[in-house]
């Protein structure tokens, strides 16, 4: 009984989507940007924001504020990705411990992940990729 169950555990996590793997990868590696930047703002007593970028600029995002120096990638993983910083223009990552409660969601085609921050933890995931309408 107990090798079967370990079996199907493994199966399933063989045949897991693609997409969904691939959108927790991004989940990941934006949370510990984040924080990056959050960690260099605070750092350095600067007032650094996220921006999502433009198709036209030739970046996905940015970090405003960082010194040219501490360059922080600009760019997702997946090319087909989407994202939308909830209810502002911009994440505030610092340079204040506190930082207000955040939301970002990340899109790869069907499915979406919500990292947020409740201004004093880090950006981390609020649940697993979901499928569907935002």
């Amino acid at each position: 009984m107990v090798l079967i169950g370990i079996s199907a555990g493994l199966i399933s996590l063989a045949l897991r989507d693609p997409s969904a793997a691939r959108l927790e990868q991004e989940g990941v590696r934006l949370a510990a940007l984040l924080e990056a930047g959050r960690a260099e703002a605070r750092a350095m007593g600067l007032p650094v924001r996220f921006e999502l970028g433009s198709p036209e600029s030739g970046e996905a995002f940015r970090f405003v504020g960082l010194p040219p120096q501490r360059k922080l990638p600009q760019g997702w993983l997946n090319e087909a990705l989407s994202a939308e910083i909830v209810g502002a223009r911009a994440l505030v990552l610092g340079p204040e411990p506190l930082i207000g409660p955040q939301r970002i969601t990340l899109r790869l085609g069907e499915r979406q992940l919500t990292l947020a921050t409740d201004g004093l933890g880090p950006f981390a995931p609020l649940a697993t990729a979901t499928e569907g309408t935002p």
